[in-house]
């Protein structure tokens, strides 16, 4: 992965899908950007919401963190 940029929670916020064409999400201190998934459309997956860390909502997933490995780290979360 290299050195990926750190981006801080508010920088995270703005890639809501709502305010900017970005959505992205934190799991685990890694950035992913699912800004082409179709279930991410708006910046919503059910209940969840980009620009923030999902980390403590995984629990409540029908799926594990495997489901991750298809969309791309850009970054970490600081």
């Amino acid at each position: 992965m290299g050195n990926l940029p750190t981006y801080t929670r508010s920088q995270l916020a703005l890639r809501n899908g709502q305010d900017r064409e970005e959505i992205w999400f934190a799991y685990n201190g890694n950035i992913y950007d699912v800004s082409r998934s179709r279930l991410w459309k708006n910046g919503k997956h059910y209940e969840h919401w980009a620009g923030q860390d999902l980390t403590n909502e995984l629990a409540d997933a029908p799926h594990t963190d495997r489901i991750f490995d298809k969309f791309q780290i850009i970054g970490k979360l600081s």
